[in-house]
């Protein structure tokens, strides 16, 4: 049943990096902040967002982080600076809650911890880096969008393939 999962999973990252790469609304669109101003507009939009991404997190037993900034954009048409600083503070929050709660249930084997820690810090830090040099992707409209749904879909595609060979190798 689990890999029948992964397989779906799969299918998923690919339908959500192919609406990505779908064109943006015109420049016309209201603001993507949320405010008095644009709340009639964006807030049936966010609590679907929220509503859909708590049913697919819960059912594929994974964070909604790679669901909500896709999410964002389609939603709000908010440019990927925007729709990746929002996520980051509830994921930031919702991860300290677990981390803890894991941690005091004596749950985590530190070492590895460790390492997963320290090898996240050096990618954030190569990461800011590389998003320095390539600055002039940013300034091309939508070109870090579509490089990450090209990378959605590609490990959808891996993630999927694998889910699928297992269930046709039982």
């Amino acid at each position: 049943m689990t890999t029948a999962i992964l397989a779906l999973f799969g299918l998923l990252m690919i339908v959500v990096g192919l609406m990505m790469l779908r064109p943006r609304r015109a420049a016309t669109a209201p603001s993507p902040w949320l405010s008095a101003a644009t709340a009639r507009h964006l807030l049936p939009r966010l609590a679907a967002l929220g509503l859909g991404v708590g049913l697919l997190s819960g059912f594929f037993g994974i964070g909604g982080g790679f669901l909500i900034v896709p999410g964002l954009i389609l939603a709000t048409d908010m440019d990927m600076p925007e729709a990746t600083s929002a996520p980051l503070i509830a994921v930031t929050a919702f991860g300290i809650a677990s981390a803890s709660s894991y941690a005091w249930s004596s749950l985590v084997d530190w070492p590895v911890a460790g390492l997963l820690i320290a090898g996240g810090v050096a990618g954030a830090v190569l990461g800011a880096k590389a998003n320095a040099r390539l600055a002039r992707l940013a300034g091309q409209k939508g070109m870090l969008a579509r490089m990450f749904a090209w990378f959605v879909m590609a490990a959808g595609v891996y993630v999927g393939a694998r889910g699928v060979l297992t269930v046709l190798e039982a």
